[in-house]
């Protein structure tokens, strides 16, 4: 039995999986805010799946945790979590003595790319990009089946690639960065009259016929197209899989992503020669891909390359 914890900016997402990958049971705790909260939170819900299962944290095969932030996987130390209220914490070491075993930790973006190429479990794919376009946009690489971290730990942060030279103030200290166009904090921004709800709220009213709307959609949908592009260019995986918040939007942004990049390939020989709108997919609608990623990036059998 293997366990996952995908610690969010609201809510911890615990899963265990049977020998066959299967999930067989979950729990969800609210986060709390700072290193004693996280840590609490993540503890009780190790405490609360295992209780539920009737075995000892020391009796699972591992435990993985997947977490935003800088993560050294080596150590379990994680860094520049904002969202989480953490600067510097040795989380692997703190859950460790807790639970009386071995805990892993991952970037939640790396775990969740891991998660969902298992969930698809298409034997086709060699290689997938996770694009996570949530508050931030980022993206998790898996090829044969592995996490690509990269030489230090940056592989696909293309939310950081300037794309406009002049335009807005990245958190980065760049201007134009990709992120600050196709991503939730960037709908934000760009529609704030969806409160609550920006991305639903900006495609019903494109679809309802307001202009500015459609113009701030169709800007939107153009960037994520340019992001599957930049990912297909950069490490030419299988599949681009589309997850985090806006894919709730679901075939809205599926459809007219795929549109869009078909629109580019009937002016380019070399872009229609590359299929980009075939290898885009959503996650699938529900699915728990952070908390399995957490609990295979754990495994004994799990490699994460390029450390």
């Amino acid at each position: 039995m293997r366990l996952g914890v995908d610690i969010g900016g609201t809510k911890v997402h615990a899963v265990a999986l049977d020998d066959a990958g299967a999930v067989v049971a979950e729990a969800r705790l609210p986060t709390g805010f700072g290193a004693e909260a996280v840590v609490a939170s993540a503890h009780a819900a190790v405490v609360q799946l295992t209780e539920h299962l009737g075995v000892a944290p020391s009796a699972l095969t591992s435990i993985g945790v997947g977490v935003p932030g800088r993560v050294d996987p080596a150590t379990g130390h994680v860094a520049h979590a904002v969202n989480l209220g953490l600067d510097s914490l040795d989380l692997g070491a703190l859950l460790a003595s807790r639970l009386g075993r071995a805990v892993v930790v991952e970037n939640d973006v790396n775990a969740a790319a891991l998660g969902a190429f298992h969930l698809l479990g298409d034997p086709r794919l060699r290689s997938m990009a996770y694009l996570n376009l949530g508050t931030g946009l980022a993206a998790g690489l898996v090829l044969d089946g592995r996490v690509w971290r990269g030489s230090r730990g940056v592989a696909g942060e293309i939310g950081h690639i300037p794309v406009d030279p002049q335009g807005e103030l990245c958190r980065c200290g760049q201007r134009g960065c990709l992120e600050t166009l196709a991503s939730g904090s960037a709908l934000a921004r760009l529609w704030p009259q969806g409160a609550g709800a920006p991305a639903s709220a900006l495609f019903a009213a494109a679809g309802a016929g307001d202009e500015q709307a459609a113009a701030v959609a169709e800007r939107l949908v153009g960037n994520v197209a340019a992001a599957v592009r930049i990912l297909v260019l950069a490490v030419d995986v299988d599949a681009v899989v589309i997850g985090g918040g806006l894919s709730s939007l679901g075939d809205r942004l599926l459809g007219q992503v795929r549109a869009r990049l078909d629109a580019d390939a009937r002016t380019s020989p070399f872009l229609a020669s590359l299929a980009l709108a075939e290898r885009v997919l959503l996650v699938p609608a529900g699915s728990p891909v952070g908390a399995v990623g957490a609990a295979l990036v754990g495994a004994p059998s799990a490699e994460v390359v390029g450390v």
